[in-house]
């Protein structure tokens, strides 16, 4: 079973990356779900009615399951490498449930794969459409609702977990405290950036001049990643991970790569996906609970560089260059997600220099 001590984000950095649990043949298909049936009736309740494959677009198997009173939603993890971060996921659902923010309650999680092969999260199920495809559809209303996601995450950065980066699971289980792999934030936040850079660079998409340069402005404001404490950092934040309706916001799902860290990096994290407007609104809501941090708009060009790049290792990686127009990443206003991602990385390093502003993205 590996741990994630190494990792900066799973889908760039996980040992098999190109695998993921949709690579799976019809006929495992159905091995998996006689096996999950079983493990529910021995192991949850007795009375299940069905099994249903749900529509999901991550990395999990979903299944719907089906009971006389009401369904379940199951998530499946059955990745070679054996990772047990759902345990961490269930453990960050409780608390941020608890601080009022809306997500799924989890009624089991089992990561030990000593009755099955595969790890099993027993979740509410939540009827209701992702922001993104409301978004698709162009009925959200989009300011609105950035308000409310930048609330909920000046809300949720009151969860202080020990030290930085991604969750020890072994910690949690002696001790059930979330604490990071790292002492500092910046050995977190350099973690693999070298590999990074290198691999876009090997691969075409950036070029040797552009590597250097952006590992030279990283140096010049490295200092600001001296944090005294982390926070708790969503780091998947965009609208396809927040479900509701046009104008409220019901859950906030996956919590799969949720990290202590930076209190600016999920505002950050929104650039990379959406326009300034959506970013300008996010912040105004996170103003309404807590005030913005020291050097916020450094702090924010920094980490929308970091995590433009890694996000950039993962789409060259998984060829979301060359996806169908149906592909969740995918929007009618971003006819070239190529383009788009490269301007992103040029407004982060522009940022940096003091060339660009927010609204502007």
């Amino acid at each position: 079973m590996i741990n994630r001590k190494h990792i900066y984000y799973w889908k760039s950095d996980r040992p098999h990356t190109l695998l993921n649990t949709h690579n799976t043949s019809d006929i495992e298909y159905k091995v998996i779900e006689a096996q999950l049936r079983e493990y529910l009736n021995l192991n949850y309740r007795k009375d299940l009615l069905r099994l249903t494959v749900a529509e999901g677009q991550g990395d999990h198997i979903t299944y719907i399951a089906h009971y006389p009173d009401r369904e379940y939603f199951i998530r499946l993890e059955n990745g070679p490498e054996k990772d047990d971060y759902m345990m961490i996921e269930s453990a960050i659902l409780k608390e941020v449930k608890a601080l009022g923010v809306p997500s799924p309650a989890v009624f089991l999680t089992d990561t030990s794969r000593s009755q099955v092969p595969f790890a099993i999260q027993v979740m509410e199920r939540i009827v209701a459409k992702d922001l993104n495809e409301l978004d698709k559809y162009g009925t959200l209303d989009t300011t609105e609702v950035a308000v409310a996601i930048g609330t909920y995450i000046a809300k949720w950065q009151d969860i202080k977990p020990l030290k930085y980066g991604l969750f020890n699971s072994n910690t949690l289980s002696a001790t059930g405290t979330l604490e990071g792999y790292h002492s500092t934030y910046a050995d977190y936040f350099y973690l693999n950036w070298d590999v990074h850079l290198d691999f876009l660079c090997s691969s075409g998409f950036i070029s040797e001049s552009l590597v250097a340069a952006l590992r030279e402005i990283l140096r010049r404001f490295d200092h600001l990643l001296e944090l005294s404490e982390g926070c708790l950092v969503h780091k998947d934040l965009a609208l396809w991970n927040i479900l509701g309706s046009n104008t409220e916001i019901i859950a906030f799902i996956d919590w799969a790569d949720a990290i202590s860290g930076d209190p600016t990096d999920d505002l950050s994290l929104l650039a990379c996906f959406h326009p300034g407007e959506v970013v300008l609104s996010a912040i105004e809501g996170y103003k309404r609970v807590r005030r913005l941090p020291v050097n916020f708009e450094q702090r924010f060009w920094l980490h929308l560089l970091r995590n433009i790049i890694f996000k950039a290792v993962i789409r060259v990686k998984g060829d979301y260059f060359d996806k169908p127009g149906n592909f969740f990443l995918l929007n009618p206003r971003q006819n070239d997600l190529k383009q788009f991602t490269l301007d992103r990385i040029d407004s982060a390093y522009r940022g940096l220099k003091g060339e660009k502003d927010i609204g502007s993205l």
